[in-house]
């Protein structure tokens, strides 16, 4: 069992940065791969970027791809999500996800196993 908790979100103007984190319970998490996803008011839960449990491969988004960076900690059991040059659109509530999947899959929610609660990103122009 894993335990996800998001943190970082908040409030930035379009053109600014932040970090989302993900911290995972658990004693297995280097064996997880991670993803985020995010959910805008009235649209379906989107792929922003995953990472191989290894770290060894990364996938994105198209629209996020040279601004957001998907990135982990083993050791601290931590998932980060570094957003750059953040745009209106980006504006969402992002989601921190784990799958056993190592690399199959890793675009699509189904694929997660367990799922954090969520941290609002809200960008102002």
């Amino acid at each position: 069992q894993v335990q996800l908790v998001e943190s970082g979100g908040g409030l930035v103007q379009a053109g600014g940065s932040l970090r989302l984190s993900c911290a995972a319970s658990g004693r297995t998490f280097s064996t997880y791969s991670m993803g985020w996803f995010r959910q805008a008011p009235g649209k379906e839960r989107e792929f922003v970027a995953a990472i191989s449990w290894t770290a060894g491969s990364t996938y994105y988004a198209d629209s996020v791809k040279g601004r957001f960076t998907i990135s982990r900690d083993n050791a601290k059991k931590t998932v980060y999500l570094q957003m750059n040059t953040l745009k209106l659109e980006d504006m969402a509530v992002y989601y921190c996800a784990a799958s056993y999947s190592q690399f199959t899959g890793l675009l699509m929610p189904q694929t997660y196993n367990y799922w954090g609660k969520g941290t609002q990103v809200t960008v102002s122009s």
